[in-house]
Formats: C-alpha cells, sequence, structure tokens
C-alpha cells in the first residue's frame, strides 16, 4: 500500500470495520452469517411524517418486491420522488441497513423516498436485482399520485451496488421506453467487473473495500454470465439519452475510476468528490465532515434538478 490519503477519523473506521468483516470471501464463504453481520443504522435519526414498508408487483413470474416509503412532511402539493436503490454488493444489505441514510435523504431533500429491497445474489443471479428495481421504478411512477409525488420529477439513487441498479434502470428505461427518471445520483456506483483502473490497484487493499472482495461480488452476482450494459452499465457503448448524474465519489475508494469514466461519458453530469475518506463513508455523518458534506451537496443537487421546496 502507498503512503496513508485517509483521514486520521478514516483511517480509524476502516480499521473497525475491517476488523468485523472477513478478509476473504470465497467458496466456504456463510453469506446468511454475513448478512446477520452488518451494522444497522443508529438511532437519533430525523422524523419523518410516516415511513411505510409495503410491497409493489415485481417482474413477470417473479415475487412481490418490499419497499419502504418516506414522506418527508405532511400532504400538500406533489413533491419529487426518489427511487432508491442499496448497497451491499448485490449480496448484503436491505431496507434496514439504509434505513438511516434514507431518512436523512427524504428530511434534506423534501423528496418522498421509496427504498427498494431487490432480490439479491447467490440465491438470485442477475438479472433478478435490475428486473426488481425497473419493477420499482415503473410502479413509482404509476403511483406517484398515490405517494404524493409528482412523476415528472422522479429520480433514482443509489450507493455501490445500488449505484449500479440506479444506472442501470436509466437505460433500461431508455430501452423499454421509460418511465425515465429526471436525475440519477450515482454514489461510489460499482459499474465494472474488468477491475483494471488505477484507483482499483491503488486502494484495492487496505481500504475496506477490496480488490479481492469486489471480484466475490461480481462473481455471485453474474454467476458466470457475461456482464451486459444492464448489470455493469460501463459494458454499455451508448450513454445519450440518460438523464443528468451526479457522481459522488470517494478519494480512497479502489471503485473511484470506473465512476469517473462513467460519468465522463454520460451526456450531463456533476461530480462530487470526498477527499481522505473511502467506500462507504456516507453513513458516518457523526465522525465525517466529507459525508456530512456529501449528503449536503446530494440534497442540494436533488432539489436544484426536481424543484424541491
Amino acid at each position: 500500500m502507498t503512503g496513508d490519503r485517509l483521514s486520521a477519523a478514516a483511517r480509524g473506521i476502516v480499521d473497525m470495520l475491517s476488523a468485523g468483516f472477513p478478509a476473504a470471501l470465497g467458496p466456504d464463504t456463510d453469506v446468511a452469517a454475513l448478512r446477520q453481520s452488518i451494522l444497522q443504522q443508529p438511532s437519533g435519526l430525523p422524523e419523518l411524517a410516516s415511513v411505510t414498508d409495503r410491497t409493489v408487483p415485481g417482474p413477470e413470474g417473479a415475487p412481490d418486491v418490499p419497499v419502504r416509503i418516506y414522506q418527508p412532511g405532511a400532504r400538500g402539493a406533489a413533491l419529487p420522488v426518489v427511487v432508491f436503490f442499496h448497497g451491499g454488493g448485490f449480496v448484503l444489505c436491505g431496507l434496514d441497513s439504509h434505513d438511516g441514510l434514507c431518512r436523512e435523504l427524504a428530511a434534506s431533500s423534501g423528496a418522498v423516498v421509496v427504498s427498494v429491497d431487490y432480490r439479491l445474489a447467490p440465491e438470485h443471479p442477475a438479472p433478478a436485482a435490475v428486473e426488481d428495481a425497473y419493477a420499482a421504478l415503473a410502479w413509482v411512477a404509476a403511483h406517484a399520485e398515490e405517494l404524493g409525488a409528482d412523476p415528472a420529477r422522479l429520480a433514482v439513487a443509489g450507493d455501490s451496488a445500488g449505484g449500479n441498479l440506479a444506472a442501470a434502470v436509466c437505460l433500461l428505461a431508455r430501452e423499454r421506453g421509460g418511465p425515465v427518471p429526471a436525475a440519477q445520483v450515482l454514489i461510489y456506483p460499482a459499474l465494472d467487473p474488468a477491475q483494471d483502473s488505477a484507483s482499483m490497484r491503488e486502494f484495492g487493499e487496505g481500504h475496506f473495500l477490496t480488490a479481492d472482495q469486489m471480484r466475490w461480488y461480481w462473481e455471485q452476482y453474474l454467476a458466470g454470465s457475461e456482464p451486459t450494459p444492464l448489470t455493469a452499465p460501463a459494458t454499455a457503448h451508448d450513454l445519450s439519452g440518460l438523464p443528468p448524474a451526479l457522481l459522488v465519489e470517494a478519494e480512497c475508494d479502489p471503485l473511484r475510476d470506473e465512476g469517473r469514466a462513467y460519468a465522463a461519458r454520460l451526456p450531463e453530469a456533476d461530480v462530487h468528490s470526498a477527499p481522505g475518506v473511502f467506500h462507504g463513508f456516507l453513513d458516518f455523518t457523526a465522525e465525517l465532515p466529507q459525508a456530512v458534506a456529501a449528503q449536503r451537496r446530494v440534497a442540494e443537487w436533488l432539489r436544484e434538478r426536481l424543484g424541491a421546496s
């Protein structure tokens, strides 16, 4: 590893997280136990008008998709709406692990947030996750009035594997004729299974998410299938007609460069760079001012793009 570019606070968090997470993932990994080990969100989160769990119709022939709907305030004029896809390497996490982030997003952006509990690999390899994600997007667009939201001010967002799904549903919506989101927020997205970037080589060890772990996650998700634009958006040749994007990147993230490369190819993209932090930093607002700044940037950008009050 080169000279440490993590801040002192970030290094402490990385060392703590790494001590509680397997250094190597492989054929003998107990996925169920790994899921149980994921830290849940802390208390003391923003109060919202309502938080509701329900299901929405899944893809044809597939189960319904659980979602959690965050209403930021009393109903009045139609609000923007953000469909959110959680990270976790396509294998881990869910509604509870990202509950805090979604509450913060709803409170700060003024948008209804719909968090999607898509099917996970390895039990459900690609394209199950992206098809669930698209089904949820289509349902939200069709039922926006029921949610007190405006379908013309609909965005998608996600972190890590969820950033992959946010990018992929924009491609899929373009392919299927809608509903095309008005904006996309890609938070340190996992987009390219090739894993041959400079940031992957520089930060692929000792910065929490490792290159070996990311390789294992891709193996679970793709399950031997060839990557396509809908499972690995970096492989898409044509990014025309896609909505404006905000990329949130961490300086010391092995996925940093694939996010940058994708954003550079989009018709319109802003980039928020967080110095001295790692993949997953956004959850640590109590410890990292970079996380506070990034969450504020996401909220401000969504307000600008979607016209939230």
